[in-house]
């Protein structure tokens, strides 16, 4: 593969040296030069560096320091970087309140925001840093959107925090709060939990959607080798040496792009998506990833569906023994060979394409040549032929007359044959988290929570809060939860979310009353509301949406754009 020279398309911004645009371009360069540029810097190539970082939350309070590491690796190697920013959204803080509507919509915002930077400045290559879980989706979509040549690097997992023994994350303080309300947890253990949980910055620690999300990006070959299961910092919350690594890797593999003229499509075929799905399903990771994935394939214009999450996961077994179902954190994967690790067990198990292409130049096969296995003696990842649970046992589409479009249902390795129950209906999160605090919920109900879709809540906020209370208070096993928003990575129990079409959209769970009896069947990948058909039809022709809940601002812009569950809930 021959060479290609460096600086791809930034003569557009800074002209051509003793070319016919040069004198065109003066005052662009003349502005330039007070942010650094020499004569030589205009013959560079320019690579813009999305830093999404803030103070607001630990999953991006480092971002900054990284962003900085890659300014100066690039600058070394020949380069010229713009370093800007992003939104972010803490889930973990917003869980539960009016901002989480914020959160799923930060997705796009900030890929928005990446592209208009790197498009407005004709920039040559990118480098995309991310951390809380939307930017990790938003960091690649504009890539993906524009058939950039760049890449992503996922900022780290956080270490785990440590109370009476265990390993804590962000979830232990969700389900202390369910374990507080039911009388289980003491004001001081609440306090203890609360201030333990978090030791420093990175991620959230368990397999929850930034873990899950970094993962599936390294295994479809568009971060480099090794990087998703990286911490964040080390112990004493300074930039972790294995992160400092990734940093340089990731511009190495950049520079390699740019001579190769190696594009983000090329790398994100429908093979390269197939292996992250099963990568997924392989370590029981967030239900998020299905709607990240949907809308990564939009932009990447791969043909991807809800029932190809189900026909993967037939083949692909449960072997992550990973929180919030499992033992262990993503430092722990880490510790016996990460994300590489995972890769190799699948492909010398037939369920990896090894001849995608990936950002190191390799084929994902050629990456795992040197890749060990899985050491014995250890309970966070099995073998195939010893699985935690067997294939179709982690994530399941189900679709039924109150899910024509699909719903998505996080077993978690659980033996589910079938829940059904008295339907308990919320219109919104906080209602329902109030009866459950109140101890209002018995056994075999099935909360129903809706107008919390993509234009219902809007955003479609993550149901964390409820389905941590449920588990906090010993209800997990015999409490079904049915809704249109989604779940967070963190979530377990019987948990079934993007229910489409959502109730704004005139969707069945829009009718659903009091006391309706609702079945779940994972076996038949069914979700059903026990009432005829001519009952269902009667009712949603007396029903009329509700007027929007913001008709103005960023909200009531995501509302009228924003798209169905079933498809990514994209707003392009």
């Amino acid at each position: 593969m021959s060479d290609h020279p460096l600086k791809h398309r930034s003569n557009l911004l800074t002209g051509t040296a003793g070319g016919e645009d040069w004198a065109r371009r003066a005052a662009a360069r003349a502005m330039l030069r007070a942010v650094d540029f020499s004569e030589d810097d205009f013959s560079k190539p320019i690579v813009t560096v999305a830093c999404p970082f803030t103070n607001a939350t630990p999953c991006n309070d480092h971002i900054r320091k990284l962003g900085d590491i890659l300014f100066r690796e690039i600058v070394a190697g020949g380069g010229k970087p713009f370093l800007f920013g992003t939104p972010v959204i803490s889930d973990g803080e917003t869980m539960g309140m009016e901002g989480m509507k914020y959160s799923l919509m930060s997705r796009d915002l900030i890929a928005d925001c990446i592209e208009t930077m790197h498009e407005g400045y004709a920039a040559d290559g990118i480098v995309t840093l991310s951390g809380c879980d939307k930017s990790i989706p938003g960091a690649l979509m504009p890539l993906l959107r524009n058939n950039s040549i760049g890449l992503t690097l996922y900022g780290g997992t956080i270490l785990p925090g440590r109370y009476k023994g265990e390993d804590l994350t962000i979830v232990s303080a969700f389900e202390a709060i369910g374990a507080h309300a039911a009388g289980r947890m003491t004001d001081e253990e609440l306090h203890q939990v609360e201030c333990h949980s978090c030791p420093g910055a990175g991620s959230c620690g368990g397999m929850y959607t930034a873990n899950t999300m970094a993962s599936v990006i390294e295994a479809m070959g568009l971060s480099v080798p090794g990087s998703a299961s990286h911490a964040a910092v080390d112990r004493g919350n300074r930039i972790s040496r294995e992160k400092r690594r990734d940093c340089v890797d990731s511009v190495q593999a950049l520079l390699l792009l740019l001579r190769r003229g190696v594009r983000s499509r090329d790398i994100a075929t429908r093979e390269a998506f197939e292996n992250g799905i099963a990568v997924m399903m392989a370590l029981g990771g967030s239900t998020n990833g299905v709607l990240h994935l949907l809308a990564l394939a939009h932009e990447a214009q791969v043909p991807l569906e809800l029932n190809d999450f189900h026909e993967i996961g037939r083949k692909v077994p449960m072997l992550g023994n990973l929180k919030p179902f499992g033992k262990y954190v993503m430092a722990d994967l880490d510790r016996i060979g990460g994300i590489p690790m995972v890769m190799k067990t699948l492909l010398d198990a037939g369920l990896l394409h090894g001849g995608c292409t990936t950002v190191t130049g390799n084929t994902v096969a050629e990456n795992l040549a040197n890749v060990s296995p899985g050491p014995g003696g250890q309970d966070v990842f099995a073998s195939p032929d010893r699985p935690y649970a067997p294939p179709g046992r982690h994530i399941s589409v189900l679709r039924g007359n109150l899910a024509p479009e699909g719903a998505v249902l996080k077993l978690s390795g659980k033996d589910l044959s079938h829940h059904a129950g008295p339907a308990r209906v919320f219109d919104r999160e906080e209602d329902a988290l109030s009866a459950i605090l109140d101890g209002k919920i018995r056994k075999g109900d099935v909360i129903v929570i809706r107008y919390e879709g993509p234009k219902g809540g809007p955003g479609m906020r993550e149901m964390l809060s409820p389905s941590a209370a449920l588990m906090g208070a010993g209800l997990g096993k015999d409490v079904a939860l049915v809704t249109d928003g989604r779940f967070s990575g963190g979530t377990h129990g019987i948990m079934v979310g993007h229910v489409a079409p959502e109730a704004q959209a005139g969707g069945a769970i829009a009718i659903v009353r009091e006391g309706d009896r609702i079945t779940i069947h994972p076996e038949d990948r069914s979700i059903s509301l026990d009432a005829g058909d001519a009952e269902i039809a009667a009712r949603i022709s007396r029903w009329s949406a509700p007027e929007p809940k913001y008709p103005r601002g960023v909200l009531g812009k995501y509302t009228r754009l924003v798209g169905s569950a079933s498809k990514g809930a994209v707003t392009s």
